[in-house]
């Protein structure tokens, strides 16, 4: 018979102490391992596998598809860091298991490894080596029908076999390589085009994010991070692609001068630092045009570590996402959760500012008093003098084929097209005299002259200068003295020109 419940005054029926009577045994259902993860994308999980490697030392990260019989069946990712002992592995592989973690881990909640690959695959297995200690492995399935959390143990044969493969990673006498298989993210078929058009989708995608997350990391040669597909019919991998640094503020000049400003608040113990930039309209940078638009690429770019946790897309609440302020992009350098001021999701791809965030902004000041109300604005006009200009400019005829993306999204951006009228092509053609180009008006078309080019090549430079300087030629009924004029004298400068350059002796 339980014990009576002490009687405990009330208030209005409120109580202030609620009685308890025992406690019971209450284990989660193995059945809780599915729902770890379900935020994540398959980019976001394995980048929390890339803050694992880099918190273990790791210099080099290797993530590998393997394909049997047309399908894909597993994934590596294989570091050179430090590696786990037999001690430690058991608590990485623990669901709610939990480290020390040092000042300048990127790992925060203990439960990154298996979030990330429970959300991406039904088994997943860890292969580690510390330096003079034994391999160990460690395997979860979360098909293995077992009704509670069993965790294979993987031989030290295979975990030794494995760690020992040519990997082509720097690896020593330690490292950590992690497997995920049953995919649920990978085509569930061997048709080699849908394949191969996953694999391409996908190694865009986690470049663009890999790179942006840790420009930091890869710029300044921290870590390097590869993707490989072999094939287990022909053992040796195919080309290694190498993630390349998406710096969001990788602009060779600022959008406006004495940019960008650093903003600095100091309140209630509480201190804050905006690094605020703008960048330069209309840019066709794709450190600017990052995937999801530039105008939603705006707002707050948040940093823990050198690590980026959230690629603006927003203004934490002080400010909504409007397209006259696609040019301003902030970078804000914090730390663990602050309560009231930060915290961010255990997927890291997302930060949530809490109340007193706005106060600081508020109180935020650069050494010449510019205020973060004051650089939005600055934002805003810079872009709208910038469409003011476009506006002014003299509409131009439209590129077609022979010209670059890079040049098409240019002279997008900066000139305003004709509608409604035929673009103009540059193409190479044999020519019998040495003239270097021949304007063709009835088929819209700027030829080159094919002997010089080899000399020459299609380099963007000449064609978005031939196209500048001639674009006027293909407009209006005919063409006038004034034109044929300017036409005999380009003819003459760049024939002498390209015809010095590949004469033996030349001055190029």
């Amino acid at each position: 018979m339980p014990p009576p419940v002490p009687h405990i005054e009330t208030r209005g029926g409120w109580r202030e102490a609620i009685p308890v009577v025992g406690s019971v045994d209450l284990p989660p259902d193995p059945r809780a391992l599915e729902s770890l993860g379900r935020n994540h994308s398959l980019e976001t999980a394995l980048a929390d596998l890339v803050d694992n490697s880099i918190d273990a030392g790791a210099t080099y990260v290797l993530i590998r598809l393997v394909r049997q019989d047309g399908y894909l069946r597993t994934l590596y990712v294989v570091d050179n860091g430090k590696g786990m002992t037999p001690e430690t592995v058991d608590a990485a592989m623990t669901v709610g298991g939990h480290r020390e973690y040092g000042d300048s881990d990127l790992g925060r909640f203990g439960l990154g490894l298996k979030a990330a690959s429970f959300s991406q695959a039904d088994d997943f297995t860890v292969l580690s080596r510390a330096a003079g200690r034994p391999a160990v492995g460690r395997r979860w399935r979360l098909r293995s029908g077992r009704s509670g959390f069993q965790c294979d143990i993987v031989s030290e044969d295979f975990a030794t076999g494995e760690l020992r493969r040519d990997w082509n990673v720097p690896m020593g006498d330690s490292g950590t390589v992690i497997r995920w298989d049953h995919l649920t993210c990978f085509p569930a078929t061997n048709d080699s085009e849908r394949v191969e058009t996953f694999v391409a989708r996908m190694t865009t995608d986690l470049f663009n994010h890999l790179g942006l997350v840790f420009h930091r990391f890869l710029s300044d040669g921290r870590i390097q991070i590869a993707l490989d597909v072999t094939d287990v019919e022909h053992p040796l991998p195919g080309a290694r692609f190498t993630v390349t640094p998406k710096n969001p503020f990788a602009y060779s000049r600022p959008g406006l001068s004495g940019y960008p400003k650093e903003l600095r608040a100091s309140l209630a113990g509480r201190e804050l630092r905006l690094v605020c930039h703008v960048w330069p309209p209309r840019s066709t940078s794709p450190e600017f045009r990052l995937p999801g638009g530039a105008a939603s690429r705006q707002g707050l770019y948040f940093y823990r570590r050198d690590r980026l946790l959230q690629a603006g897309g927003g203004w934490g609440g002080l400010q909504g996402v409007e397209d006259r302020l696609q040019l301003a992009r902030v970078e804000v350098d914090i730390d663990d959760d602050i309560a009231g001021l930060f915290r961010m999701n255990p997927e890291k791809s997302k930060v949530v500012v809490g109340p007193e965030f706005g106060a600081l902004v508020d109180y935020a000041e650069a050494e010449d008093r510019t205020t973060f109300a004051a650089y939005l604005k600055a934002a805003e006009e810079r872009f709208k003098e910038s469409r003011q200009r476009k506006r002014q400019r003299k509409k131009m005829l439209p590129l077609g084929d022979g010209f670059s993306d890079a040049i098409r999204d240019a002279v997008a951006a900066e000139i305003p097209t004709l509608p409604g009228r035929p673009p103009i092509h540059l193409r190479w053609r044999a020519m019998d005299g040495d003239e270097f180009f021949d304007i063709d008006r009835h088929q819209q078309t700027l030829w080159l002259n094919e002997r010089y080019r080899r000399a020459q090549g299609d380099t963007p430079l000449l064609k978005a200068l031939l196209y500048l300087l001639m674009e006027d030629a293909f407009q209006g009924e005919h063409l006038g003295p004034r034109d044929r004029d300017n036409i005999d004298l380009w003819q003459a400068i760049l024939t002498a020109a390209v015809t010095d350059e590949t004469l033996p002796g030349g001055t190029a």
